[in-house]
């Protein structure tokens, strides 16, 4: 690992030991940086990131939490290169997550990412995520990849995002915050954390409820976590995972342009006539066991099970007067088993991982007409996905200035619709295979700077939700025609140390895609998605992470994403025109930080920017949400007394009270395209934890 300390000058080491109970040694940790942190997700061993060929971050815990609301992901990972994370200003649905575009279709959920905690996955085996399962005041960091090694987690092609919850100090603690805002927004947040003979365990429960930015938009969440380590022996640990969610959320929909200029808080009448909106509950369980077996072998086993229930009221007509109850009860398991091993050949250090994985969920789905015509079930079926893969990865050190990576993975996928309500009869199955390898190499050019280069090829299959309708007909059955998408994906780039405190990282990449999924009509609370010919991206990501003196830090990272299509093709839009971009992606993304501690006083605050380019909202480029520019604060303040820890912060967003759309409706065919994103907002937190 690289670390590195800043210099002392003594009038520094003056200025420090003139302040009361903050010591020479305090001072110089505090200086001390780890800028490239080890991470798992890469290679599933821990590894260095500054010396793998491959574009992954580190978000911290207090980059997660810290004058943060802590209830989506779109918080903290717009500080990612090459995502994009747009908060749809209402919870109803999970954030807009993207990488590198793969992803920016998702009407639901999150697809295109594998998404895990743990190492337990939240995506199903179809490929689509439930990121709003993990209580985020319980992560200590989330991993973020991207790139052709992504392929290597299986059915997915934009990339990784695997969450890690807290470990339990060794000293017990008992905490609780309250945060309250804009909006009659509330959260409150219960933790419990310790050990006790070789048990670790975290407990963290909490509540949230806000009346929401936009009319219609109201909410309510209760969440629990609960995490128990068991040390059997030295080389024996399991690990139990528990998370649990409740929720209410009214939906307010999307608006048109018209809309948004006459009144960008309001709603249309479908959706009051409706009265759309969702409730939904999740229950899952995961087991992590660790075995070392020897210095140089080690096995891992995963399992998990779960159940989600999932009841969503969605208008069926322009004007709401028809509405559909979209009822779908999931069970779930699966179970991931590696052995990984480590040593030399031929005087050359290698690691290597061998696994394989199954996972099966089961939705037992029922739709139907609660309000208008046609009043009754139109839909009773199960819809059953499962994938069996294996995987091999390794790593070999070629010579001390260079390392070579790579990887294989097998991936096997059937989605099967189980029809109970006939004639007709509906049901069906498909299945989808491909093995995806990867490459990368790593040179070490001197201690202090890397060049890397990889490449993989990408498989991306239907989610069941992208699966669901052949049309937005009333009488629309499942699609089970739909191809899977194929993409071949290269990608150089270089890491590098301009100075003892400054990181600098650049990665380039063109991936080229046959078949991509894509939203072909987006309309009465159904959208269908069908295959498109060929796309192409191209792009640039770059981060800059720098600790000066004074604890003043700063941070930008740049994303630039050329995502095209390649090949002309006739979608429900109609034509779709070589070079017209992707809807859903942004051009430019800016993200800039500016933070500032005064260790004496435990005050700390940052000044934040983000600039997002105009984005196009469907196929054909008819219309584009513009760009913009915003400002965020915070400030906030510790204090450390005797047994007892405060914490008081406040936030502010959109400093200057800017007018945007947060997120879009890809190819919405009513055109309500435009979901539009709070103006000037306020969060205040206050939290006491008190450790034994």
């Amino acid at each position: 690992m690289h670390a590195f300390v800043f210099r002392l000058t003594p009038i520094c080491l003056a200025i420090s030991s003139a302040f009361a109970g903050f010591s020479v040694a305090e001072a110089e940790e505090e200086r001390s940086l780890t800028l490239s942190p080890v991470v798992v997700t890469a290679t599933r061993q821990a590894q260095n990131s500054f010396d793998l060929p491959i574009a992954i971050d580190v978000v911290e815990q207090k980059d997660i939490q810290d004058g943060q609301l802590q209830m989506n992901l779109s918080e903290s990972l717009i500080r990612v290169p090459g995502l994009t994370a747009q908060s749809r200003t209402q919870q109803a649905q999970d954030p807009q997550i993207s990488s590198r575009g793969f992803g920016s279709r998702s009407s639901f959920g999150v697809r295109g990412i594998r998404v895990y905690v743990d190492g337990i996955p939240l995506t199903m085996p179809d490929g689509q995520g439930q990121p709003g399962v993990v209580d985020l005041s319980a992560i200590k960091s989330i991993e973020v990849m991207r790139g052709p090694f992504s392929s290597l987690y299986g059915n997915s092609s934009g990339g990784v995002i695997q969450m890690f919850t807290e470990d339990a100090p060794a000293t017990p603690v008992i905490g609780a915050t309250t945060m309250f805002g804009s909006y009659n927004t509330k959260r409150e947040i219960l933790e419990a954390a310790g050990q006790l003979e070789g048990l670790e365990y975290s407990l963290n429960v909490s509540n949230f409820d806000s009346d929401g930015y936009r009319d219609h938009s109201k909410s309510n969440k209760q969440m629990a976590t609960a995490k128990f380590k068991f040390n059997l022996t030295d080389d024996t640990k399991i690990t139990t995972l528990v998370n649990w969610f409740d929720q209410y959320a009214q939906d307010p929909g999307g608006l048109t342009k018209a809309d948004v200029a006459n009144d960008r808080k309001g709603v249309v009448s479908a959706t009051l006539n409706a009265n759309t909106r969702v409730s939904r509950n999740h229950t899952q369980v995961g087991f992590n066991l660790e075995h070392i077996i020897n210095a140089n072998n080690s096995i891992n086993l995963i399992t998990y099970v779960g159940t989600r229930e999932n009841n969503q009221i969605l208008a069926t007509n322009a004007t709401g007067t028809n509405a559909r109850s979209s009822q779908i009860s999931r069970e779930f398991y699966g179970s991931d088993l590696r052995w990984d091993n480590k040593g030399e050949i031929a005087g050359k250090q290698y690691n290597i991982s061998l696994g394989m994985n199954y996972g099966k969920s089961t939705d037992a789905r029922r739709d139907t007409n609660i309000q208008g015509t046609g009043l009754g079930p139109n839909r009773i079926e199960d819809n059953i996905v499962d994938n069996f893969d294996q995987y091999i990865q390794g790593k070999l050190s070629l010579t001390d200035n260079v390392d070579i990576h790579a990887g294989a993975r097998h991936t096997k996928v059937t989605l099967k619709v189980d029809d109970s309500l006939t004639p007709p009869d509906n049901s069906g199955s498909v299945d989808y295979q491909k093995t995806t390898p990867v490459f990368g190499a790593t040179w070490k050019v001197t201690p202090t700077f890397n060049l890397y280069a990889n490449y993989g090829k990408g498989f991306e299959t239907p989610t069941f939700i992208e699966a669901a309708y052949n049309s937005t007909a009333p009488s629309a059955t499942p699609n089970l025609s739909l191809k899977p998408s194929e993409s071949n994906n290269f990608e150089v780039g270089a890491k590098a140390y301009i100075s003892d405190a400054s990181l600098l990282t650049l990665s380039a990449f063109r991936i080229t895609t046959q078949d991509e999924l894509v939203v072909s009509a987006n309309s009465n609370g159904r959208s269908v998605y069908a295959n498109a010919n060929n796309t192409r991206r191209y792009g640039t990501e770059i981060s800059l992470d720098t600790r000066y003196d004074n604890n003043i830090t700063t941070y930008f990272a740049y994303s630039f994403l050329d995502a095209k299509y390649s090949s002309s093709y006739v979608g429900n839009n109609g034509l779709i025109q070589s070079g017209n971009y992707i809807p859903g992606t942004y051009r430019n993304q800016l993200y800039g930080e500016v933070a500032w501690k005064y260790q004496p006083l435990g005050f700390y605050t940052a000044l934040e920017g983000r600039y997002n380019s105009k984005v196009y909202v469907d196929d054909i480029n008819s219309q584009n949400a513009s760009s913009y520019t915003i400002f965020n604060a915070r400030v906030g303040f510790e204090q450390n007394l005797a047994h007892w820890r405060f914490k008081e912060y406040i936030r502010l967003d959109n400093i200057f009270d800017r007018e945007y759309i947060g997120a879009v409706r890809v190819n919405d065919t009513n055109l309500r395209f435009y979901e539009p994103a709070t103006g000037r907002n306020y969060l205040v937190g206050i939290s006491g934890q008190y450790q034994f």
